[in-house]
């Protein structure tokens, strides 16, 4: 018979890697996994929702980004906001928003710039909408303090400047 409050382990979809020194890590690395795959999952079905279907996830935060501000981008821009190593996922991604009718291109110097239409502002503008009737009050009924929201979000900044140093690391390897 088991105690019915003994604690199994962490959830981890590693065992072998949360055999470490720092377990919780694992159990870390596993929420951000299962968080990207909702978080992906969630911003295209909201888009479609919008009136926008077939879009990818990084042609979501893309077309988001050059709605930020109502300001050209550039596409070195969109890359290090968007912390976007490959250089063709971005041209790739703009290319398609751009055939959609949802974002216009330029040149300024050697790079291109990328610039909202009407028609990118009003997808984004639905897409809030739904975002806010959909998403919103879900966040809000977690119970969670909107200044521990801020708390997370600082966190994770700082361990993906983490991550960063150790993939250098390891390319040194």
């Amino acid at each position: 018979m088991s105690d019915g409050n003994a604690r199994i382990g962490p959830v981890v979809s590693s065992a072998h890697l949360a055999a470490s020194a720092l377990p919780e890590l694992s159990e870390l690395e596993y929420a951000l996994t299962m968080a990207n795959h909702a978080f992906q999952r969630w911003i295209v079905r909201c888009m479609d929702a919008a009136g926008a279907p077939g879009m990818s996830p990084l042609e979501v935060l893309i077309v988001h980004l050059v709605n930020h501000r109502d300001r050209a981008k550039t596409q070195s821009d969109i890359r290090l906001v968007l912390h976007v190593e490959d250089a063709h996922l971005v041209t790739y991604a703009v290319r398609k928003l751009s055939e959609r009718g949802l974002v216009t291109t330029a040149r300024k110097g050697k790079d291109k710039t990328v610039e909202i239409t009407e028609e990118g502002t009003a997808v984004c503008t639905r897409y809030r909408e739904v975002r806010e009737s959909l998403l919103i009050e879900l966040a809000r009924e977690t119970g969670w303090k909107p200044e521990e929201m801020s708390r997370l979000a600082a966190l994770l900044r700082a361990m993906s400047g983490n991550y960063d140093h150790a993939a250098r690391a390891a390319t040194t390897l």
